[in-house]
């Protein structure tokens, strides 16, 4: 009898939870309902965010630091564009190796009024065989795999002073929490995922590497951007072959023209919209 109550228990709490989370749900789809439409604007101003820095090296494997990495791809990316695009501002959150906290990036691309927000990182993975690059938006963990990876770049802010207080009481340790964040939806959400998919497009026809394709996760980098805005995983520095390209000139030049060559095609659509 015992073990009967006992498991009636278990089930009982198994099932608010799941209410708790469903109600959480319902509240943000009807939230964003309200959110306002959309007008297509022009692309001026760019922020690029390279992840992590100072003494948050990010993901680390065979002597080399995912700060590093982010950092390069980051000003090489700036280069380009301000090259090649001489009517868009190219904003960093940073250009050197400090530290900034995850609400700051956000800001900074609030702040100057940016079109569009890039956050560049560098993935990681258990499995030395886990290879390719992968491109997320703000949204809804599809799986597992999705939640470890925000779960780690998330957990960044436990470096940050007065964190639970300044993300509203988010834990990043706890699986709960991360899953029931990402339901928050970015109302630009359809214009992230348009360039996302453009990315992951050049990376796999162009840069020649694997695209594990475009997937939505809750990143606290991403929660606050008032603009379109995605994250990049440039790839495995866990995964030998991918930290040799990852960490060479070639590499970080391929990948840094790749996703130039996706926000141009992007912003060619947008300046096409505008013409309508």
């Amino acid at each position: 009898m015992r073990r009967v109550i006992i498991n009636l228990e278990r089930a009982i709490t198994t099932i608010m939870r799941f209410l708790g989370i469903l109600l959480i749900f319902i509240a943000a789809a009807v939230c964003s309902s309200f959110l306002p439409i959309i007008k297509t604007a022009g692309l001026h101003t760019i922020v690029i965010d390279a992840g992590h820095g100072g003494h948050d090296p990010g993901c680390q494997y065979g002597g080399k630091k995912e700060k590093d990495i982010t950092l390069a791809i980051a000003l090489k990316l700036g280069k380009i564009i301000k090259e090649n695009l001489t009517d868009v501002n190219v904003i960093y959150t940073r250009d050197d190796d400090r530290f900034v906290e995850l609400w700051e990036r956000a800001h900074t691309a609030n702040k100057n009024n940016a079109d569009f927000f890039i956050s560049i990182h560098v993935n990681a993975n258990g499995k030395q065989s886990a290879n390719g690059t992968e491109t997320y938006t703000m949204g809804l963990h599809k799986s597992e795999d999705n939640l470890e990876v925000a779960k780690r770049e998330n957990s960044v802010v436990l470096m940050e002073d007065d964190y639970s207080k300044r993300y509203d009481g988010f834990d990043p340790k706890s699986p709960e929490a991360n899953i029931i964040f990402s339901m928050y939806q970015n109302v630009h959400l359809d214009q992230s995922l348009r360039f996302a998919s453009k990315v992951e497009k050049q990376f796999k026809n162009e840069t020649k590497r694997l695209s594990l394709g475009v997937k939505q996760a809750g990143f606290l980098v991403l929660w606050k951007t008032t603009m379109p805005s995605v994250l990049i995983e440039t790839g495995f520095l866990s995964n030998d072959s991918e930290r040799k390209f990852l960490c060479s000139e070639t590499g970080q030049n391929a990948l840094a023209q790749g996703i130039f060559d996706a926000l141009k095609e992007y912003k060619d659509e947008v300046h096409a919209l505008k013409k309508r």
